[in-house]
């Protein structure tokens, strides 16, 4: 075809009505299996792309999904958003997202505001906002569509994606104590986010249950940025006796870690260990490379995003309520045996 093709010619060519056609596009299921897959040939090969306002308007939603965030790993962010896109695309939804303050005094009125500007179907949260109760109970009120991605199990499992974070903090610990380190250095997240103290809790639970007790001032609590992880860092390497070891909650502070300890001439691992949290695309490239915890993020933001959509189209989905995920403990360069 020379003109853009339409849904009438998709329909004379699959030899039924725009309506059929229509409700194959919509993800209908009252079509049979041959008729959607002729239709949907015919659709690969003319190349038809439906209107996406007038698909709206016949389906009463918009067919775009909101994403809401307030994280300063950017690495973190672009894992997530290639991770729901690749259901977006799949499914003929678009993708909006909306950084938001998360300690703005008007950050929940900021949020829902957003959704309702943007027209959007349902919205996908990634924490710390997704720790937010009162944004949960607001989005409720409102009728609208959510699904959180959160370290904790705050909400229905229909509602939520949880990273184990605990269970993998503790693998973690067991590891560095069976490598010989007892004097352990943690710089936590900010403590007022759920997931901070989900890592520190699980870290200090298990290096307790093999007798080996961190004295409060080998704990110092940074803002999960770089810049964070090179002032708690400093702070702790100048103490004396030296830590043999540190956990940052995060790879963007572990990286500050290595910067500090070559400033200060102490040799990674041979003098120090050092452990992150996320397995981003820093992890494996500084030098040396970074054990952490993997987080498998994009299969969060996956199921996040199945979730949303089969909400926002009252389909089932059958594996709706998996809600848990348990990151893994990748082990590489950055740590040895005492």
């Amino acid at each position: 075809m020379n003109k853009r093709p339409t849904i009438n010619d998709v329909a004379r060519l699959a030899g039924v009505s725009k309506r059929t056609v229509s409700r194959v596009i919509n993800g209908a299921s009252n079509v049979g299996k041959e008729t959607r897959e002729r239709i949907q040939s015919i659709i690969n090969e003319t190349g038809f792309a439906p209107d996406k306002q007038a698909r709206g308007l016949a389906a009463s939603r918009s067919f775009l999904i909101g994403l809401i965030y307030d994280n300063p790993d950017a690495l973190y962010i672009d894992q997530v958003q290639r991770g729901v896109l690749s259901i977006c695309s799949e499914k003929g939804y678009e993708l909006v997202v909306h950084p938001c303050r998360y300690d703005s005094p008007d950050f929940v009125n900021d949020c829902v505001n957003f959704v309702r500007r943007s027209n959007i179907d349902g919205v996908i949260i990634l924490p710390p906002v997704s720790e937010s109760k009162s944004l949960a109970e607001a989005l409720q009120s409102s009728g609208i569509n959510y699904v959180r991605m959160a370290s904790v199990d705050l909400d229905d499992h229909r509602n939520i994606v949880v990273s184990d974070d605990r269970a993998a903090l503790r693998d973690l610990a067991r590891y560095m104590v069976s490598l010989g380190h007892r004097d352990i250095g943690i710089i936590s997240g900010p403590k007022h986010y759920y997931s901070s103290t989900e890592r520190l809790e699980g870290f200090l639970e298990a290096v307790t249950e093999l007798d080996v007790q961190i004295s409060s001032t080998r704990i110092v609590e940074g803002k999960n940025t770089y810049e964070s992880g090179i002032e708690c860092g400093r702070t702790l390497l100048i103490q004396s006796p030296r830590v043999t070891a540190i956990f940052a909650n995060n790879d963007e502070m572990a990286a500050g870690v290595l910067k500090v300890a070559h400033e200060m001439g102490i040799s990674v691992p041979e003098e120090l260990s050092v452990a992150g949290f996320d397995d981003n695309l820093l992890a494996s490239r500084v030098i040396p490379s970074l054990t952490t915890i993997q987080r498998p993020v994009g299969d969060m933001a996956a199921l996040a995003a199945r979730k949303i959509i089969a909400h926002i189209e009252g389909t089932e989905l059958s594996d709706i309520d998996t809600y848990l995920v348990k990151p893994q403990l990748m082990i590489r360069e950055s740590i040895k045996r005492l």
